[in-house]
């Protein structure tokens, strides 16, 4: 027997799984980035001074810092992204939005902002979407990657 918090957890990684895809080939053919490589670039755009070092973003994007290394890398190649190391310790280095990235960046949110729109359409209401929002809000306070 199925508990319906096991089926809850199943039906949360299938709409994640369907989400990651419908928003990646959207944002690819649009952008050319992958979610992750968006998701990446809005964390740097709320960070102070737009920058966060690998490990920071790591933590908030739930990948390895190994992991942040090859997402950073083609971003620094299209001038989105740069590197910059800490002053005080050489082992720091930062992962810095760029002009060039700050707009793409905003260009991709707004394409977001339209795929969630489209997502939700003629399914649910307002007031639907406002409670999914607080519970899913619930289920992640107090975790780095929260940006809405």
């Amino acid at each position: 027997m199925i508990t319906s918090s096991f089926s809850a957890v199943l039906r949360l990684l299938g709409a994640n799984a369907r989400l990651e895809e419908r928003f990646s080939n959207g944002l690819g053919s649009l952008h050319g980035l992958a979610l992750k490589e968006v998701l990446l670039l809005m964390h740097l755009e709320r960070a102070p001074r737009r920058r966060l070092s690998r490990i920071d973003l790591a933590k908030r994007l739930y990948v390895s810092p190994s992991t942040v290394t090859r997402m950073a890398a083609p971003l620094e190649k299209l001038g989105v992204v740069s590197r910059e190391a800490d002053p005080r310790d050489a082992r720091l280095a930062y992962v810095v939005l760029t002009e060039a990235g700050q707009e793409l960046v905003a260009n991709a949110r707004a394409s977001l902002e339209v795929m969630a729109t489209d997502i939700f359409r003629d399914r649910w209401t307002s007031d639907d979407i406002a409670t999914l929002a607080e519970l899913l809000g619930r289920l992640t306070s107090g975790q780095p990657s929260d940006l809405g």
